[in-house]
């Protein structure tokens, strides 16, 4: 079982090889890359594959949510937000691809999953737009290997439902004795 704590969020990747924090700020640990570029929170390794976890604790989703917009005006603002949001998450899983290269560790199918304080609605659609442009699959007829195997966008619940084998919590929450 590795644990790793990032962000607010406490991880059991139980069948994991290895887990760690992959953005590591902390020179002094084994994790840390130290170039400018964008990194995912946490990279954990299974025998047959890698994923990508990236995570953004959001109080108030609303400035994302296109649909909930009263005014074109407004529409636009959510548009153009949620935009920003797909774009950098599309830029951290393809730097830390990147890195990952560097260190030749993408010998392995890599699946992306994106922990978001969003509700259901919102994530599917961040999920589908976010699907398109990194691309999940083989996109192109000359590429070999896919960049991404599969990318998820879910909530603690959706994560805790989806992955019963790697269970979330947030840190205040298990402070509390709560989930």
């Amino acid at each position: 079982m590795k644990i790793v704590e990032a962000d607010g969020f406490e991880f059991r990747f139980e069948d994991a090889l290895d887990a760690f924090v992959f953005d590591e700020t902390d020179s002094s640990k084994h994790s840390f890359h130290g170039v400018p570029m964008k990194g995912v929170d946490i990279v954990a390794e299974f025998e047959e594959a890698y994923v990508y976890v990236e995570m953004k604790d959001y109080y108030d989703s609303s400035i994302y949510d296109v649909l909930g917009a009263a005014t074109d005006e407004e529409r636009k603002l959510r548009q153009k937000s949620f935009k920003w949001l797909k774009n950098y998450l599309k830029y951290k899983f393809r730097d830390s691809y990147l890195y990952r290269y560097a260190e030749q560790k993408v010998e392995k199918p890599v699946h992306y999953v994106c922990l978001l304080t969003f509700d259901n609605a919102l994530n599917s659609r961040m999920q589908k737009s976010l699907k398109r442009e990194l691309p999940v699959g083989k996109a192109s007829r000359r590429w070999v290997l896919a960049l991404a195997k599969s990318c998820q966008v879910v909530n603690v619940d959706k994560w805790n439902e989806n992955f019963p084998k790697w269970p979330v919590t947030r840190l205040a929450d298990a402070a509390a004795g709560g989930a």
